[in-house]
């Protein structure tokens, strides 16, 4: 099965997003409400995916994926945000997101990013 890292502040989020991943056969092996615990929790985990939202209190979600992709430079991250500028999606890219979702989250949305950074139906194995 697939692993997943959910990063997000609010509860309610990572629930929704705990029942989608899981619905799409991941198994959520973390979560975390803050970037200190998302770098923290890739260290121990090492989940294949990661979904991180960007606002979060102290460390955002740039500067965890930054960190992340400073200790693997193969992590898969998939940032979100309800902060939807050109700006914010080019920052996402470049600390290493692979793909970029704006808020508010559709299933089908979540389901063609993860084929796009993945590959194919390979969420499916």
């Amino acid at each position: 099965m697939r692993s997943i890292m959910i990063v997000d502040d609010t509860a309610f989020t990572r629930l929704v997003l705990r029942n989608i991943f899981e619905s799409l056969g991941f198994v959520v092996i973390a979560e975390a409400d803050t970037g200190e615990d998302a770098v923290k929790n890739y260290c121990l985990f090492k989940p294949e995916l990661v979904f991180m939202d960007i606002s979060m209190p102290g460390m955002n979600g740039l500067n965890a994926s930054r960190k992340i992709m400073e200790i693997d430079s193969d992590a898969k991250i998939i940032i979100c945000s309800a902060l939807v500028h050109r700006e914010t999606v080019i920052k996402a890219i470049q600390a290493g997101a692979r793909d970029f979702i704006a808020k508010p989250l559709q299933t089908e949305r979540i389901e063609w990013a993860i084929q796009n950074v993945l590959g194919t139906d390979m969420y499916l194995q």
